[in-house]
């Protein structure tokens, strides 16, 4: 019998971004409720710190760390192979890594940091674990969105920033980006017994944006007393992974933990379709018709 107060015993759960902020409480949640963990994030001193400091806060010693860097796709896919060797299940994928950068960078594989990292990374890693997440359903994947995403549009012409960079668009664009392949997502896994949302945590004070340095890392630490805390934030995403009241619920964007209407633009099913398709080239999960052109 599984004990009341340890809901998700014997249920494996994977959080990306876990080495602080949102991801380090929601990871500590899981784990509070008896959950086999793995923590991911690319700061491996960090990260195994985290690992230690959940076990000893949760007396749950079933957390494991593996470092990678979701921007590069040569790691996701090393992730994913570690991950196999060691489990056979997953129950829970929290999809939470993510940064703002106030300069354009590019990543190791030569794609704008942001779309690498923040929406490249959750489609890559999410499709490379669908057969596991299959196999184990019920199961869940929770994908970290954000409300700035209203405020984009996806541009197929110019999908990297490369024309007139600026962080909180290429930010916002990331975020509509999420949200697109989450009900795509949620589309195409129907019938399978694994469930896709997407979320707004609201804005939070972590660190994730000091990394983007210049007038981005000012804008945050100026107005960084206004936002909610981690704890706060994170509350939703525990409540997409744990609550019973979301088994089956699937393709909805909630903030709150309510769901609510995403923007106009994240239900064009066309736009979704193409945004797809798209990415399988970038992230060569379907092998490119060589008579096609090229989409970067």
């Amino acid at each position: 019998m599984t004990p009341s107060d340890k809901p998700l015993h014997g249920k494996v759960c994977m959080v990306t971004g876990a080495a602080s902020g949102l991801g380090a409480v929601t990871a500590q949640a899981l784990a509070q409720q008896g959950a086999t963990l793995i923590l991911v994030d690319r700061d491996a001193q960090k990260g195994t710190a985290m690992v230690n400091q959940i076990k000893q806060q949760t007396g749950n010693v079933a957390i494991d760390f593996m470092g990678t860097d979701l921007s590069s796709q040569q790691e996701i896919r090393q992730l994913v192979q570690r991950f196999a060797r060691r489990y056979q299940r997953l129950d829970v994928l929290v999809n939470n890594a993510g940064a703002l950068f106030g300069e354009r960078r590019e990543s190791v594989d030569g794609i704008e940091m942001t779309f690498a990292l923040n929406y490249l990374g959750y489609f890559m890693l999410t499709n490379l674990l669908l057969d596991t997440l299959k196999a184990s359903a019920p199961a869940r994947i929770i994908n970290t969105s954000s409300r700035s995403h209203a405020r984009a549009q996806i541009n197929f012409d110019d999908l990297e920033s490369r024309t007139n960079y600026k962080g909180l668009s290429a930010y916002a664009h990331s975020k509509l980006a999420i949200v697109l392949f989450t009900y795509e997502l949620a589309r195409r896994l129907e019938g399978t017994g694994v469930t896709a949302n997407a979320l707004h945590p609201g804005i939070v004070a972590t660190n994730f944006a000091m990394q983007g340095g210049g007038i981005m890392g000012l804008i945050v630490r100026l107005f960084r007393p206004a936002f909610v805390s981690p704890e706060q934030g994170a509350q939703t995403g525990i409540y997409l992974a744990t609550s019973p009241e979301i088994e089956g619920v699937t393709g909805k964007y909630f903030v709150e933990c309510k769901a609510v209407p995403s923007s106009p633009a994240s239900y064009d099913t066309a736009v979704a379709s193409r945004l797809w398709q798209v990415s399988e080239t970038y992230t060569g999960l379907k092998r490119k018709d060589p008579t096609s052109r090229e989409v970067r």
